[in-house]
């Protein structure tokens, strides 16, 4: 097959900093620096994971790529996260109408809204100010984060300039769905330095979070200044431990450590809690601190750590936003498990049906099913969401587990989850679906991250006339292949459909030829030259630093990141 050419001038947006970095030895330098800061780094070196460097570089961007402007372009509201006159950090919202987010160029956006009158950081956003913006779809589970500068305060919002632009995995998000509300916001501000009974049972009652954290060290090194990230967990999962004293668990995320690594060397930091069915905001600012390995970080299954703000001031916005936001539970339902299938060493399959016999809410080939489950010893249910691995046209939903190390969810459903066991959940959602369109695809996924891809197998397989497709999965070797004979039925039946299996670390019962092709890992050099179609599109499932290897080099390999769709676990 012919391999792919990189695009001509001017077909791909080149950066003023990527251009800078092509002609400037110095900002070369810049860019070969780490895009962490000194405390970023000290917490992934403690929790040995300091290898994120490797691939960080190729996900951490000083621009916007297209995909994360159309992305904020799209939404109706922004976390922002912000100091105040004092150098305090807080977080607030900014909403607006369709197209009050707008992008001229990759290193830009265009906020047309302002804080309201009272917010805590209604007086901030002056020239030069650090500022995070963070972007989040709950109805899909989608989130971007952006960090950099307020270019310009203008008069109906500000102009922004990026710093660091990157995505950020799904995890612990729980879905809603947004409307706009037709009464015009009257709502007021009050101040205060304790709790009061209501505002400690808003956070006791809370799933969801958003914190602002930051660090300006010398220089203009991108990885400092301001962030706004997402927190969530079970209802409860923030303790109200006095009026001036809240904690919460800190699981395991996307291993940047941007808020951990912000408050070891900068313990102010400040908390937004929403209020989804008012539009109300309760924001708070204290200061911060990081318990690592305590009889209380112990007790909580699943926490990595605990993180406590003492809280110094308080500012509650009542019914502020016209926003509301709505849990999508009247389409959940009550399933039964009727199957568990070990597909590899690692990786069970379970099959549930509706409890009540009837139908089932469809599903597209790509989306996930959240479940709650009730695990025994443990108040309260636990939330996870799984991607469907079966095929749509089932009358079954089918997810299939990876059993995690010390993990609370896999461990239960693996061991403890029994035949006709009743689990809840709510309706199918995601977005990473396949194109309307009708075109070449190449379907890339190491380890678990096969699942989305199999019920998309699934799904081509019933396509009429259907289209060149490419199915490429990795794995370490024979014992962690999960699916391998599924796959070959569903690509034995389609001379349109080709694959392409790497092992790692084959055995030496794995037979090349047999067993798998290729020995050692996926590259995007590979997966460009197995296609001459320049209108191919690829989509990528994986471990974070997969996606972001083999998504730089299929750019590097000219593949337009138009036509480059990916999802982490």
């Amino acid at each position: 097959m012919l391999k792919r050419k990189r695009p001509a001038t001017g077909q791909r947006y080149t950066s003023k900093a990527e251009t800078m970095h092509e002609t400037d030895p110095l900002a070369s330098a810049t860019r070969s620096a780490s895009p962490f800061h000194e405390g970023e780094r000290r917490i992934q070196e403690k929790l040995g994971e300091r290898d994120i460097e490797t691939w960080a570089r190729k996900v951490i961007r000083p621009f916007l790529p297209d995909q994360h402007r159309h992305f904020f372009a799209a939404q109706p509201f922004l976390v922002v996260a912000a100091r105040d006159g004092d150098g305090r950090p807080w977080a607030t919202v900014l909403e607006g109408p369709e197209g009050f987010v707008s992008s001229a160029d990759p290193e830009q956006l265009q906020i047309a809204a302002a804080p309201v009158s009272g917010d805590a950081l209604e007086e901030a956003f002056g020239e030069g100010s650090d500022i995070g913006l963070l972007g989040i779809e709950l109805a899909t589970r989608r989130r971007n984060r952006v960090n950099g500068t307020v270019a310009a305060r203008e008069k109906d919002g500000l102009r922004f300039t990026v710093g660091q632009s990157f995505g950020n995995c799904p995890q612990y998000i729980r879905e809603r769905a947004v409307w706009w509300s037709s009464v015009v916001p009257d709502g007021r501000a009050t101040r205060g330095r304790v709790l009061t009974e209501g505002q400690k049972d808003w956070i006791a009652s809370a799933d969801t979070f958003f914190l602002a954290t930051g660090y300006r060290g010398d220089g203009v090194d991108a990885s400092f200044g301001m962030d706004a990230s997402h927190r969530g967990g079970e209802r409860g999962f923030v303790e109200v431990l006095s009026g001036t004293k809240i904690r919460y668990p800190d699981y395991a995320g996307n291993r940047y450590y941007n808020t951990l690594g912000n408050i070891l060397l900068d313990r102010r930091a400040g908390f937004l809690f929403l209020d989804f069915a008012t539009g109300s905001l309760l924001q708070l600012t204290g200061r911060a601190s990081i318990d690592w390995d305590s009889a209380d970080v112990a007790r909580l299954p699943g926490a990595r750590q605990l993180v406590t703000l003492e809280i110094e001031e308080i500012v509650e916005l009542s019914s502020v936003l016209r926003l509301r936001w709505q849990e999508d539970g009247a389409s959940a339902r009550s399933l039964r498990l009727v199957e568990k299938q070990q597909e590899s060493a690692d990786v069970m399959s379970f099959v549930f049906e509706a409890r009540d016999g009837g139908a089932l809410p469809a599903f597209k080939a790509g989306q996930h099913l959240p479940i709650e489950l009730r695990i025994p010893g443990l108040s309260g249910k636990v939330q996870r969401t799984y991607s469907l691995s079966g095929s749509p046209f089932d009358r079954r939903y089918r997810i299939s587990v990876k059993r995690e190390p010390g993990g609370l969810a896999s461990t239960y459903l693996h061991e403890g989850l029994e035949m006709g066991a009743i689990v809840d959940s709510r309706v199918p959602a995601g977005d990473f679906v396949l194109p309307e369109e009708i075109g070449p695809l190449v379907l890339v996924s190491a380890g678990i991250g096969v699942t989305p891809m199999l019920s998309m197998l699934h799904a081509f397989t019933r396509e009429v006339g259907g289209r060149p497709v490419w199915f490429v999965h990795g794995a370490r070797d024979g014992d962690h292949h999960p699916f391998r004979r599924e796959v070959a039925d569903l690509i034995e039946a389609r001379a349109d459909i080709g694959m392409h299996l790497f092992y790692s670390r084959p055995q030496a019962s794995d037979i090349q030829g047999r067993d798998f092709h290729h020995a050692g890992r996926i590259t995007g050099e590979f997966l460009a030259s197995i296609t001459d179609r320049p209108e191919a599109s690829y989509f990528l499932c994986g471990p974070a630093g997969f996606l972001a290897k083999v998504k730089s080099e299929l750019e590097a390999e000219g593949v337009p990141e138009s036509r480059i769709r990916s999802e982490s676990f």
